[in-house]
């Protein structure tokens, strides 16, 4: 494949990247999102990194970009946790204002597919790509294809309610697993519990210490991650299930995290490799650049 790019639309960050025909990354750019600012913002903000990258693709036919949420059937865009975003023409509004064809995708799948081709899930058949995060996400790639469903809430596991009286979230549930797995999920938990602020890292790093509140806070993120994770394995059963965003660098989460899933999955032992992501936290993009060359006609991964 030629050239292509790829836009990782996060809560917190947008992330361009200029992929090169063996997957070397030629050029990276990273800004702030600035979701408090608006819809109208974020669509200058991806509009602004795609236009500074292009003089690098000459023959630029197709932007990737990978987004919180899933399109619609009248398309705009729903169940995204950066709210500003839903119900709104997403992919209308990107494709007027550069002049180009876009290929919108939930970043979750971005993320599985980077990694399923070039990363931790390569050669396995099913993979299922966690993202722990702002936000809780996953998705789905078998046989090296991309599978997003009919209603394209594949792998959507951050809204399956684990604690019906668990905290509200803004799907309309109450403890849907992206309420209590998500990094701010552990960061408020840890407040509510009596912990000063701090971030999620530090309140690992406080458990290890053997502070009891965090460590208490920690086991009960554990065993909520055991549950959650549980219920996906015991359905799907992938052969690989791949750890991405922030949290996916907590080492807890491969062992005790691991024992949890262990506890709860419907078979007499777990068989399934829980592995972290090869790509870092730009398998997002290289997914998008991924969907582009496919939607150019050049590879086959969407």
């Amino acid at each position: 494949m030629a050239r292509t790019l790829g836009i990782d639309l996060g809560g917190t960050k947008i992330e361009g990247v200029v992929l090169e025909d063996d997957l070397s990354i030629v050029a990276r750019k990273r800004i702030p999102t600035e979701r408090e600012r608006g819809y109208e913002h974020i669509v200058d903000r991806v509009v602004d990194m795609v236009r500074d990258v292009l003089p690098m693709i000459p023959d630029c036919r197709v932007v990737g970009i990978g987004t919180p949420g899933a399109l619609t059937q009248d398309g705009t865009l729903k169940n995204s946790n950066t709210t500003c975003l839903n119900g709104r023409p997403l992919l209308a509004d990107l494709e007027r204002a550069l002049g180009l064809p876009v290929r919108l995708e939930n970043d979750a799948n971005c993320f599985v597919l980077a990694e399923a081709l070039a990363g931790a899930g390569r050669g396995y058949e099913v993979v299922f790509g966690v993202i722990l995060g702002t936000g809780v996400g996953g998705g789905i790639v078998m046989r090296g294809q991309l599978w997003s469903g009919p209603q394209h809430i594949a792998g959507e596991w951050g809204h399956h309610a684990i604690d019906p009286e668990g905290p509200e979230c803004y799907c309309g549930q109450r403890g849907c697993v992206e309420t209590l797995l998500s990094g701010p999920a552990l960061e408020r938990a840890y407040r509510e519990a009596g912990g000063a602020p701090a971030s999620v890292r530090e309140i690992a790093d406080r458990a290890a210490a053997g502070e009891e509140i965090a460590a208490r806070v920690l086991g009960g993120y554990l065993e909520s991650f055991g549950r959650a994770l549980a219920n996906v394995i015991s359905i799907l059963d992938p052969s690989v299930v791949v750890l991405g965003g922030g949290l996916s660098n907590l080492d807890v989460l491969y062992d005790r995290g691991r024992a949890e899933v262990a506890r709860r999955v419907f078979n007499d032992r777990l068989l399934t490799p829980i592995v972290k992501n090869r790509l870092g936290d730009s398998a997002g993009s290289l997914g998008a650049a991924l969907l582009a060359a496919a939607a150019s006609g050049e590879g086959g991964a969407g």
